[in-house]
C-alpha cells in the first residue's frame, strides 16, 4: 500500500512537472517580450540622454544581434547535450547581468556592448524553450500559446515604459521592472526544469549530439528558405514595433501617453492573433493561414498610412499586429513537419538566429531611412518587407514536404 502511495505521489510530480515547465516558459516568453515590446518608447529617451541620432541608436538593434547570433546558432546542439536546466540557468543569469549594466545608464560604448549579452540570454531563452515546446505533443497550440506570451509581454512593455515615463521615471529604470521578473524566471528555471534532456519528436535520435546536426540542418534547401523568410518577418515586426511610436509622436504629433498606449495596441494584436489564429490554422491549413495574414498585414499599414487620424492608426496598428502574430509559431511548426525530427533543435535555433539577423538589420535600416527621409517612410517600408515575405512565402509553400 505504501509503495502505491508513493507511485501515485510520483505519478502526480511527474504530471505537474510538465504543467510548471509549460507555465514558466510563458512567463519566460513575456519578459522578453516586454523587454522587447518598451525599445520603441525608449528609444527617445535613450536618444536624448546619450545625444545621438536615429541613425547611431540602430546600434541598440546591431550590437543585441550580435549576441544571440553567437548563442542561437550553437544552440540546438548545446539543448539536447545539456538539457533545459543547464542550458537556461547561465543564459538567464547572463541576461539579468546585462539588463543590471544597462539599468545604470553607463557611457554609450558600455551601453552598447551590454546589448551583446543582453543578446545572447534572449536567444538562450528563446531558441531553448523553442525547442522544449516543439518536443512537445500539440506543439502546434502549444508553440501558439508560448509567442502569444511573447505579444503579451511586448503589449505590457510598452504600457509599464511610457506609464513610468509619464511619472517622470528615467528611462533606464524602467529596467528594474524586467530584472525583476528575470530572477523569477532564473530561480524557476532550476526548480522546474530537472531533466536532463528536451523531450525529442517522434523519429529523433536517441543521442542527436552524435553527428553534427547543424550541417544536417544547413543542408536543407527548406531550411534556408524559411530562415530568410523569418528574417524579413522579424525585421518588420520589430520595425513596427520599434519606431511607430516616434512616428506617431515625431511625425503626427500625437501625445506621448496615448501613442503609448497605440502602440501597445500593435503588441495586443499580435497577442490576440497567436491565440485565436493558432486555431483558425486547424481548420484551413496553416499555409493559407499564413497569406491571408501577409496579405492582412498590407491593408493594415495601408489604413495606417493613407489615414492619418490617432483612432485609425490605434486600428491599423492592432490590425497589423493581429495578422503578423501566428506567423512567426506556425513557421516554427511547419518546419517540423518538414525536417527530421533529430534536426528539429538546430533547425530551430538557425531559424531563431536568422530572425535575430531581421530584428538586427532591419529596424537599424529604419532608422537610417527616418533620419534621411523623414519617418513618413516608415510605413511604406514596412509594405517593401511584406511583399519580399510574400515572394519568399510562395518558395517556401512550394517546397514538397519530406523534400530535401
Amino acid at each position: 500500500m505504501k509503495a502505491l502511495t508513493n507511485e501515485k505521489q510520483a505519478n502526480a510530480v511527474g504530471e505537474s512537472r510538465p504543467r510548471l515547465q509549460i507555465a514558466l516558459s510563458f512567463f519566460a516568453f513575456i519578459l522578453i517580450g516586454a523587454n522587447d515590446g518598451a525599445v520603441g518608447v525608449l528609444l527617445p529617451g535613450m536618444m536624448l540622454h546619450y545625444s545621438v541620432n536615429k541613425g547611431t541608436i540602430g546600434l541598440v538593434f546591431l550590437s543585441a544581434t550580435v549576441g544571440f547570433l553567437i548563442s542561437a546558432l550553437n544552440s540546438g546542439l548545446l539543448v539536447a547535450k545539456l538539457g533545459p536546466r543547464r542550458y537556461l540557468m547561465p543564459g538567464v543569469a547572463i541576461f539579468l547581468l546585462a539588463l543590471f549594466t544597462i539599468s545604470l545608464a553607463p557611457p554609450f560604448p558600455v551601453f552598447v556592448a551590454a546589448l551583446m549579452p543582453l543578446g545572447f540570454g534572449t536567444a538562450v531563452i528563446d531558441a531553448g524553450l523553442n525547442a522544449y515546446i516543439a518536443g512537445l505533443p500539440r506543439n502546434t497550440t502549444l508553440l501558439n500559446y508560448l509567442h502569444a506570451f511573447y505579444g503579451t509581454g511586448a503589449l505590457l512593455g510598452p504600457i509599464v515604459a511610457s506609464g513610468l515615463l509619464a511619472l517622470r521615471v528615467d528611462w533606464n529604470h524602467v529596467y528594474y521592472v524586467w530584472i525583476g521578473m528575470s530572477l523569477i524566471v532564473l530561480l524557476g528555471a532550476g526548480l522546474v526544469f530537472k531533466n536532463r534532456h528536451v523531450a525529442a519528436p517522434e523519429g529523433a535520435l536517441a543521442n542527436p549530439a552524435e553527428r553534427n546536426v547543424l550541417f544536417d540542418a544547413l543542408r536543407l534547401r527548406i531550411v534556408w528558405i524559411a530562415a530568410l523568410f523569418l528574417v524579413f518577418y522579424t525585421g518588420t515586426e520589430v520595425s513596427l514595433g520599434s519606431w511607430s511610436y516616434s512616428f506617431l509622436t515625431e511625425a503626427r504629433g500625437g501625445p506621448t501617453l496615448l501613442s503609448g498606449w497605440v502602440v501597445s495596441g500593435y503588441w495586443l494584436g499580435l497577442t490576440l492573433g497567436r491565440i485565436f489564429l493558432g486555431h483558425v490554422a486547424q481548420r484551413v491549413g496553416s499555409k493559407r493561414l499564413i497569406e491571408g495574414c501577409l496579405l492582412g498585414v498590407i491593408v493594415g499599414v495601408l489604413l495606417v498610412w493613407l489615414v492619418p487620424a490617432e483612432a485609425v492608426a490605434a486600428i491599423g496598428l492592432c490590425f497589423t499586429g493581429f495578422c503578423l502574430g501566428p506567423i512567426f509559431p506556425t513557421t516554427i511548426s511547419l518546419t517540423s513537419e518538414l525536417v527530421p525530427g533529430r534536426i528539429l533543435a538546430s533547425a530551430i535555433g538557425f531559424l531563431s538566429s536568422m530572425g535575430s539577423v531581421g530584428v538586427a538589420f532591419f529596424p537599424w535600416l529604419a532608422g537610417n531611412l527616418a533620419q534621411q527621409l523623414g519617418l513618413w517612410v516608415l510605413l511604406p517600408y514596412v509594405i517593401v518587407l511584406t511583399v519580399v515575405m510574400i515572394g519568399l512565402w510562395l518558395a517556401l509553400r512550394a517546397h514538397p514536404q519530406g523534400a530535401e
